[in-house]
């Protein structure tokens, strides 16, 4: 029965804040905002038992804020910010009802949506609250720091800070699911429509929740802000009464059931939308294989690695890294295995590979081969198969790709699925605009080296018209002796 009336009143207090809600339709971007948020609550965690090394440690982390960023998104909320700042301190002054507090915080703030009205709220508040525990971190070594923060009480408060240590760790950890609700929130609003749309279930039944999140989320703030301000206008004891502590942790347990429920149903669009871009992803190989191109460079990013901000591949020759430039318009032998290749595999195509690189003015080195490892995503990595890799990888003379983690599940699929790899290693080749000329080169290269240059179909071809079936191409390289009977007949 309590339950049913919980829920009754649940009820009563979200309709009162959906009928505030009236979004205008105006767009903006508070991702910097909220990073902005998280670098001041960040910095203003109170450790209570080494508060001057969290200053020390405040005072030489990195600065990851760009200030340039925020003029623009600033110069159109600030008097927004302020406007809420100003009101959430005036009510915890007060000690207005939360509940109050909070429906005039969302009529002042009815023509936002509600990621803004989140983030706009999580911004005034860290306004306040950095600024308390500014003057903690500096009023030792600052006068004019030290002025305020005897009007403010600060001294007698960090004096007698063990007592009040439960209370700042329940406030540390309300905070912390706070920004952990925030962050869904705002990552539910930015996922990409192209991909998702809100039939999707587990979208609709995310966004469903986010009223209830938002205006969870904003009375906890209300109630981080109250403690900070009892602190300092209400004194030492009053600050050291428990009913305070417990409606904190009351406030975290509720907001976590909240974020419990929301991060699930972010996980689960996030898989959809990975599905979907796999999808467009082997859609966007097969059409690029049926075209014909200037040079090889959109297969190869297609294929191995489309971003240029990391370096993809190992040089075999000196095991430095390198971009995939340096395999542009030559012909490019793509080793596709496992880790399962065996050593005498690996031993035949490194001879026939070395041969040609010692004939350098020999149109046949102009190839490259490149070792793609291919492990099913779902592999949990291991020592042991972190070794294995690394072995093969260290014996290879020509490049490698870097790490088997960079191959996105499009590609490996494509390589399965069209080139038909299994599990034995198969040598696909492309030729100078990335057109497949041989889906297996690798039988051809163990039979005719390099010889069988540039590898194609159609030089496989030709050659065997041209051999004749004799007794030394069987034996080649099985026995010598066998050859040495033979001509002593």
């Amino acid at each position: 029965m309590a339950s049913m009336l919980m829920m009754s009143d649940d009820n009563v207090v979200m309709k009162q804040i959906v009928e505030t809600h009236a979004p205008d339709g105006r767009e903006v971007d508070v991702k910097p905002l909220l990073h902005l948020v998280e670098d001041i609550l960040k910095r203003a965690t109170l450790q209570i038992d080494t508060l001057m090394q969290t200053s020390q440690a405040n005072a030489v982390s990195e600065d990851r804020t760009d200030h340039a960023g925020f003029v623009p998104m600033l110069d159109s909320l600030s008097y927004t910010i302020d406007r809420v700042s100003s009101e959430i301190a005036y009510k915890a002054l007060g000690g207005t009802d939360g509940h109050a507090t909070t429906v005039a915080l969302f009529n002042m703030l009815a023509s936002y949506s509600w990621d803004i009205k989140l983030v706009l709220t999580l911004a005034a508040f860290a306004m306040n609250y950095g600024e308390f525990w500014l003057l903690a971190q500096i009023y030792s070594s600052n006068q004019l720091a030290k002025s305020i923060a005897i009007l403010k009480q600060l001294p007698i408060i960090l004096e007698n800070s063990g007592p009040l240590k439960p209370r700042f760790d329940a406030l540390n950890n309300l905070i912390k699911v706070v920004m952990d609700v925030a962050r869904c929130v705002v990552e539910l609003k930015d996922l990409p429509p192209t991909y998702i749309s809100h039939e999707v279930p587990a979208l609709s039944s995310a966004m469903a929740h986010v009223p209830a999140a938002v205006y969870s989320t904003v009375r906890s703030v209300l109630a981080c802000a109250a403690q900070i301000t009892s602190l300092t206008t209400m004194g030492y004891e009053f600050a050291k009464l428990t009913t305070e502590t417990w409606e904190l942790s009351t406030l975290a347990h509720k907001l976590s059931n909240i974020l419990e429920h929301l991060r699930k149903q972010l996980a689960t669009c996030y898989q959809y939308i990975d599905e979907k871009r796999n999808v467009e992803a082997y859609q966007i190989l097969l059409n690029l294989f049926e075209k014909i191109h200037i040079d090889n460079m959109k297969v190869l990013k297609a294929l191995i690695y489309a971003e240029d901000d990391i370096q993809p591949l190992i040089d075999g020759s000196n095991k430095t890294r390198v971009h995939l430039d340096v395999l542009r318009r030559k012909n490019v032998l793509l080793l596709i295995s496992g880790l399962a290749i065996s050593n005498d595999e690996l031993s035949i195509l490194e001879q026939i590979y070395n041969e040609s690189r010692n004939h350098e003015t020999r149109r046949d080195s102009q190839y490259e081969v490149v070792w793609i490892p291919i492990l099913d995503h779902s592999v949990q990595w291991s020592d042991r198969i972190t070794e294995k890799f690394e072995s093969l990888q260290s014996a290879m003379p020509w490049y490698t790709l870097y790490h088997p983690s960079l191959m996105e599940k499009a590609p490996i699929r494509f390589i399965k699925e069209v080139w038909h790899f299994k599990n034995k290693p198969i040598l696909v080749v492309l030729d100078p605009q990335g057109k497949v000329v041989c889906p297996n080169a690798l039988h051809m290269m163990w039979i005719w080296g390099s010889n069988a240059f540039p590898f194609t179909s159609l030089r496989e071809e030709s050659l065997w018209i041209e051999e004749t079936w004799r007794l030394e191409l069987l034996v080649n390289g099985i026995d010598p002796v066998i050859l040495k009977w033979v001509n002593s007949l």
